[in-house]
């Protein structure tokens, strides 16, 4: 008989099994610390969104919105995109809620989920790939770039992240913007022959994007480029020279990189990046910027915004290269091996009273030999292992053993429960 092929995940696809998803589970635990001492409150929206929405927000010419995107039609032939990013589905949600809909209204939010872009699988970065990120709408001082760089490097401390850089550079207002791509344009149309295919096409679509690229005809044609800090404002530029003071001020080491531009059309303003060891070349671990136009863009009032994001995969490969340790959430496993009939109806008791109390528990089911028991136990990862036999029955107790130490006692039945708690289950 010809056995059932298997189905595989999709390509670009990882499953986080159980051995790893208390990895997950910890630096989600930060995400959320953090965010809520910095005062930002969760926010969840649709891993869908109308394609319109990127196109506008993100922007028609960005490699993401031009090449990347999962975008198909409903059965109701309306045009979805998966998202691809994290900023412009909170954006739809904030304005769609009339969350910022008042003159002088504030809201600092953050979200934790998957996003999906179709590029070329490659380690730590796939089609399926999961971000941590803030957003903070209403706020146009430095301030609040500041202190979104903080709650960034503050996580990055929490988790273990034992070394990273910071990058900033400011874009300017829209009008600094304009400048500064209207002079790259004109340093690098002389050199147009000389960079690669990509971005000779973005030379005249979204020429900022050049300097971001890894290519080495790119940046050997970039290497001169006027840099940004040329074209801004009196206004931009007192707004970033007080974010280098304030960061100055707050002993954060950084930067200024004249090239760091980021990826989608809306950022304006103040742009950072994070880099740690242990990645190689592809050494960021998240970055962010302001975008004081988007909300306007995509139909709310004006509005200033400015956010981050970090890419989890990314983060959880960086702590593994520098043998960070994260705090195991896991309670300890208490497991319970009953001998015989009459002991297996009671440890079901006994299982259903610690549960109650709080202590993960669990049991074999089936009517296997205390040995094999404690063979499943020791699998399991147990801590602490139950055993109720005839005697215990008789005299109403159970015996616990440590199985880190091998430490046994006979402990009263009714007080079980106190002793586990005080053994830190």
């Amino acid at each position: 008989m010809t056995p059932t092929p298997k189905i595989n995940a999709p390509r670009g696809t990882a499953d986080t099994l159980p051995a790893e998803s208390w990895k997950w589970q910890a630096v989600e635990s930060i995400a959320r610390q953090v965010a809520g001492l910095y005062h930002f409150a969760e926010i969840r929206t649709p891993i869908y969104e109308s394609s319109d929405l990127f196109h506008r927000g993100v922007g028609e010419t960005t490699d993401i919105v031009s090449k990347e995107t999962f975008t198909f039609a409903d059965r109701g032939g309306d045009s979805i995109t998966l998202r691809p990013e994290g900023t412009a589905g909170v954006v739809r949600a904030v304005i769609e809620n009339n969350l910022i809909a008042q003159e002088g209204s504030r809201q600092k939010v953050f979200y934790i989920g998957p996003n999906f872009r179709y590029e070329r699988p490659q380690k730590g970065r796939l089609r399926q790939h999961h971000q941590f990120g803030v957003e903070a709408f209403g706020i146009a001082e430095a301030e609040q770039d500041v202190e979104c760089i903080l709650l960034q490097l503050d996580f990055y401390r929490r988790c273990g992240i034992k070394h990273f850089s910071l990058q900033i550079n400011s874009l300017g207002d829209k009008e600094s913007k304009q400048r500064y791509r209207d002079a790259l344009v004109k340093f690098l149309t002389p050199k147009s022959a000389s960079l690669s295919e990509d971005s000779q096409r973005r030379l005249s679509e979204n020429p900022l994007r050049i300097l971001d690229s890894k290519d080495p005809r790119d940046q050997s044609a970039c290497a001169d480029a006027p840099p940004a800090g040329e074209s801004l404002s009196d206004a931009s530029r007192a707004h970033f020279h007080r974010v280098r003071e304030m960061l100055t001020h707050r002993a954060i080491p950084f930067t200024v990189n004249p090239n760091l531009v980021r990826g989608f059309d809306y950022y304006t303003g103040t742009v950072w990046e994070v880099t740690t060891s242990g990645l190689g070349a592809q050494n960021a671990i998240g970055g962010g910027g302001r975008y004081d136009n988007l909300v306007e863009s995509l139909g709310g009032r004006p509005t200033p915004g400015v956010g981050f994001g970090i890419g989890l995969e990314r983060l959880l490969m960086a702590l593994e290269a520098q043998n960070a340790t994260l705090a195991d959430p896991r309670r300890p496993l208490v497991w319970l091996v009953a001998m015989g009939d009459a002991a297996r109806s009671s440890a079901w008791d006994l299982l259903a009273d610690l549960r109650a109390a709080g202590i993960t528990a669990d049991m074999d089911f089936g009517a296997r030999s205390a040995k094999s028991q404690f063979k499943i136990a020791d699998r399991e990862k147990a801590a602490f292992c139950m055993v109720l036999g005839d005697d215990e029955l008789a005299r109403g107790e159970v015996m616990l053993k440590i199985l880190s130490t091998g430490e046994q006692s006979s402990i009263p039945r009714i007080e079980i429960v106190s002793r586990l708690k005080s053994l830190g289950t």
